[in-house]
């Protein structure tokens, strides 16, 4: 879509956040060639001309870039293709780096709303949070395939920081698409959503 409308895909949040509006052009031939690039590596992939920009795409980049005067491509990755098929995601697109695109993988490294207290302030950190950030960071930093790929069994507290994937899996696409991890920021708010952000460089 050249002009994708936003879309706010959530409930039970504060008023201003359903105000936003992120009016970054597409670019409908850059995507032909991005799904172009994805079945070459033999992942199959859907163009969405009507897909609407989720709050994947447009939370990070309005803070990144509030005049959203940068054309935007939104890929959505399958929540059936595990941390193993998302790192393909990743090394596929890759090589675009090198022409000047941004791959940004967005997500959270800890996700689980009926856990978050909506009185907490930045410095109360629950501590499984804590543990299951701990964890991941320390097999990104040892480049631990192995175990990043069966977090769901050897992270701890893995199940309670993310009953559900979608949120974890942009990590592994970022991972394969770059090289060497950073932290970027640490941090944590309403005591247990993460929003640490990390470089793949």
């Amino acid at each position: 879509h050249p002009h994708p409308p936003t879309w706010h895909d959530f409930h039970g949040f504060p008023a201003p956040l359903y105000a936003v509006d992120y009016p970054a052009p597409g670019e409908p031939a850059l995507a032909a060639r991005i799904a172009s690039v994805l079945e070459k590596a033999g992942l199959p992939a859907t163009l969405d001309p009507e897909r609407p920009r989720d709050h994947g795409v447009w939370v990070p980049l309005s803070l990144m870039y509030p005049d959203a005067d940068i054309p935007v491509l939104q890929l959505s990755l399958p929540t059936a293709f595990g941390p193993t098929l998302q790192t393909r995601i990743g090394q596929a697109l890759g090589a675009l780096r090198k022409e000047g695109f941004l791959l940004v993988g967005s997500g959270s490294i800890t996700h689980n709303l009926g856990e978050l207290d909506w009185r907490a302030g930045p410095e109360v950190v629950e501590p499984w949070a804590r543990a299951f950030r701990d964890w991941i960071v320390e097999r990104l930093q040892a480049d631990d395939e192995a175990a990043l790929h069966d977090y769901r069994q050897r992270a701890p507290q893995a199940r309670r920081a993310h009953p559900r994937d979608e949120h974890l899996l942009p990590l592994f696409f970022a991972r394969g698409a770059g090289g060497r991890f950073g932290v970027a920021h640490q941090g944590f708010t309403l005591g247990a959503l993460g929003m640490d952000i990390y470089r793949f460089d």
